[in-house]
């Protein structure tokens, strides 16, 4: 059998294997640990903020989010529909209510309908923006960067500056995405927003194998995020907690993978933009009917996924393209299900959805690791070609 080309799977090609033993040797395993401080400092310097919060996964890192933007029981959200779900289970946990919106075509946020939504759908009033549909009061949004693209962060940040609402930045796939002009010019994604949150899953540009890190400009939201990240302890010594806290802090094992790891994250973005070139230069211009999604005009992207869309339905499928590939040992995977549509949210308001269909039926995400040779790539290309 051919030889088999995943999806998307770890490249440790650095000092994993040194720091990881270093943590061993020193004793230091668990949720203390010099690698945890280094991680947050490192991230910090990474992404031009004073400092940043370690925790136990992405997950984690949006639930703390919610939490310290003020969100509580029957409280509202809004977030999209085309994302993976651990962008809005946190919601529910904190027994909010999620309010979905549609892409645009970057696939993130469509601006526009969020606009919209709270101007024709809502009334503002005493400093809060009130649904008409349910009388609730929307408090946040958590708007999603998509495989390493931007979403209009200047238009979401002006809807909630007329309508006081928090912004959560889940930045989990965009690690290392920036803006290159505009009003946020230079800015990474997950550091424009009240809260930006990454992940460090096994999938990710750059992973700790779990593990997350939330950032924020108010020192005492990230204060407060590692004090509740860590079972809200008053007292360490004789074990007095001051609230509800959660065991979500790092590791050192994971803390000292990521460091290993955030060393390489420029190489790795290298070879990820190389790879998605190669695959748009071949497939944009030598396939009829299909195309590489672009990126942001106005962002360097992490290239973390590569999005193949399908213009021509009739010649193409996307059901049809997965299944070739995986014939020839080659991993894709379709968009995840729309979350507005998934059983624990059937009841759940949503507005306006219809671009999120078109891209659901027409995008196929083909292999994007870091480690993936340019051999590989064209493999991919010519088991597409024979479809």
């Amino acid at each position: 059998m051919d030889k088999f080309i995943p999806l998307s799977v770890p490249n440790f090609k650095g000092n994993e294997l040194n720091y990881v033993a270093d943590a061993v040797k020193a004793e230091w395993v668990s949720t203390g640990g010099a690698y945890i401080d280094r991680y947050e400092r490192e991230i910090a310097h990474y992404l031009n903020i004073e400092t940043a919060v370690a925790c136990q996964s992405g997950t984690a890192g949006l639930h703390l989010a919610l939490i310290l933007a003020g969100v509580k029981a029957d409280d509202e959200v809004i977030v999209p529909t085309l994302t993976f779900i651990a962008a809005v289970n946190p919601v529910t946990y904190l027994q909010a209510h999620p309010i979905f919106m549609d892409c645009d075509d970057s696939l993130c946020m469509d601006m526009d309908k969020l606009s919209e939504f709270c101007q024709k759908e809502c009334d503002f009033k005493d400093h809060k923006l009130i649904n008409k549909s349910t009388g609730r009061h929307i408090k946040a949004i958590v708007v999603v960067h998509v495989f390493g693209n931007m979403a209009d962060m200047p238009a979401v940040m002006d809807v909630a500056e007329q309508y006081n609402l928090k912004v959560i930045e889940d930045a989990t796939e965009a690690l290392g995405s920036y803006y290159t002009d505009g009003p946020y010019q230079g800015k990474y994604a997950g550091t424009i927003a009240d809260i930006g949150a990454y992940s460090f899953n096994g999938n990710k540009i750059i992973t700790s194998g779990g593990g997350g890190m939330l950032v924020s400009s108010d020192l005492n939201i990230l204060k407060q995020a590692k004090y509740l990240s860590t079972q809200a302890k008053d007292d360490p010594a004789n074990f007095t907690h001051g609230d509800v806290g959660y065991n979500y802090r790092m590791t050192n094992l994971q803390a000292a993978l990521g460091v290993a790891q955030l060393e390489q994250l420029e190489h790795f973005i290298t070879i990820k933009k190389e790879n998605y070139f190669h695959y748009r230069n071949e497939i944009n211009y030598g396939f009829q009917g299909l195309r590489l999604l672009d990126f942001r005009e106005n962002v360097r992207p992490n290239y973390w996924f590569y999005s193949l869309y399908i213009e021509d339905t009739d010649k193409y499928s996307r059901d049809q393209i997965i299944e070739r590939l995986k014939n020839e040992n080659i991993q894709t995977r379709p968009l995840w299900g729309l979350i507005h549509e998934q059983k624990p949210y059937l009841q759940a308001q949503s507005y306006k959805i219809e671009k999120a269909f078109h891209y659901y039926n027409r995008i196929v995400n083909i292999p994007c690791s870091s480690n993936l040779s340019t051999d590989d790539v064209f493999k991919v290309i010519e088991a597409i070609k024979f479809i």
